[in-house]
């Protein structure tokens, strides 16, 4: 115990300077193991340290405390005291030992999830992402925790706030796998279905060497996803896309891609059959929400149809053709297309007749010359920073190495020449 006391005495010694800090930070490398030893009795030396001033210190004292199984009396305690020292601890501090402070974060999360309250955990964890990150396009192993605290607690517009941040680091593959996935369930939440459609189409298409269980989900939903926004399911992978998951996803989503079939004949009966015949298989996926929305969805793409056809039809052919059950319904789906921008019409009340307008928009007001612009900006900005990259990949002595083994199965023109000064 005398050793615990003088740690603490250090802590509160070596936390002012730089260099100290890092003086700090060998001795509790050292004592890590000590601590976890003594973690039973270490909760009252927590209150001889600031987390604001100790951060460090605290950090490791603070993770030995909570190595152990908590009680759901103990996490009611725990959760306010880690959400204390996240919100008071230096970042610059905690950097040094960015994996106790990630492990920390973590058992929080499992502590809120325990006090089945995931609300009291979202602004903590946001916080300590921002005292975590490098910069915000760094992908940190809390990302995925913040985002599923937001998924489980509905509360998707805190969610969308680290979403908008384009992502150029990441600390490891199943952080963005996580992610992405999250991320699309949150798009998807709020009706935001491009958004949720690119954060999917990431996880499926992202190297992967053997299939994983968050791919497999994924492609669930991008698949149904598809049908809600574009009206159809892409038929194949794109090239980029790993060959494990060309080979395999489709096999092991089967029941939707055989939906995906049934959606493109048009025929709501022929859909809604299939549906209840695999209600059970789309229910135990969680997906029968979404299944029905990609149901309704079609009703829309039938009267998205008529407008390439038609340009002025009444609320009952509208009907009988899109398989509605009364002009009323007609009148309503074509009015929450207007509404959403999906198709451009109006409805002369009097007589019941729809007529089929052209998209007014003239990519001539100023609003959309500053959209254009802002993209054209963001895209050259995306180039210089893909530009970068390939330079110190083309310099990577690990890549270099792996493309001169692979180089008899290729021509030689396939290659750029490799610079002298690295022998492989």
């Amino acid at each position: 115990m005398n050793s615990v006391e003088g740690l603490v005495n250090q802590i509160q010694g070596l936390s002012t300077t730089a260099s100290d800090v890092l003086s700090l930070q060998n001795l509790l490398k050292q004592a890590d193991d000590s601590l976890h030893a003594e973690s039973t009795r270490l909760l009252p030396f927590l209150d001889q340290l600031d987390p604001s001033k100790h951060s460090l210190g605290y950090l490791y004292f603070l993770e030995a405390c909570t190595a152990g199984p908590v009680t759901k009396e103990q996490a009611g305690s725990y959760v306010l005291m880690i959400a204390r020292f996240i919100t008071s601890c230096i970042a610059e501090q905690i950097r040094l030992a960015p994996d106790k402070f990630i492990t920390v974060c973590k058992r929080f999360k499992d502590q809120v999830l325990l006090l089945e309250e995931p609300l009291r955990g979202v602004a903590p964890m946001l916080t300590a992402i921002r005292k975590l990150q490098s910069s915000s396009e760094h992908l940190t192993a809390l990302h995925p925790e913040f985002l599923l605290l937001c998924l489980l607690s509905r509360c998707y517009k805190a969610g969308l706030s680290i979403l908008e941040e384009d992502v150029f680091e990441v600390d490891q593959p199943r952080d963005l796998f996580l992610f992405c996935y999250y991320g699309g369930m949150i798009s998807i939440g709020k009706k935001w279905f491009r958004k949720a459609l690119e954060l999917l189409h990431n996880v499926v298409t992202a190297p992967m060497s053997t299939v994983n269980a968050i791919a497999v989900e994924a492609f669930k939903k991008y698949i149904l996803v598809s049908l809600i926004h574009h009206g159809q399911s892409p038929t194949n992978l794109p090239k980029y896309a790993s060959s494990v998951a060309q080979r395999n996803l489709k096999n092991l989503c089967q029941p939707y891609i055989e939906l995906a079939n049934s959606y493109s004949n048009g025929k709501i009966a022929d859909i809604e059959t299939y549906v209840e015949a695999n209600k059970d298989k789309f229910e135990s996926d969680n997906n029968l929400g979404l299944v029905k929305q990609a149901v309704s969805s079609m009703y829309k793409r039938n009267i998205q149809r008529l407008t390439q056809t038609y340009l002025t039809l009444s609320l009952q052919d509208i009907a009988n053709r899109v398989q509605l059950n009364s002009p009323k319904e007609a009148e309503m789906h074509v009015l929450q297309m207007i509404k959403d921008g999906e198709i451009y019409a109006t409805i002369n009340q009097k007589d019941g007749m729809v007529r089929f307008l052209e998209d007014p928009e003239q990519y001539k007001t100023c609003e959309m010359i500053e959209h254009i612009d802002s993209s054209i900006q963001r895209l050259m900005t995306l180039s210089k920073k893909l530009n970068g990259l390939d330079e110190l990949m083309s310099c990577d002595p690990l890549y270099l190495l792996k493309a001169g083994r692979e180089r008899q199965r290729f021509d030689f023109d396939d290659f750029d020449n490799v610079p002298q000064r690295f022998n492989i």
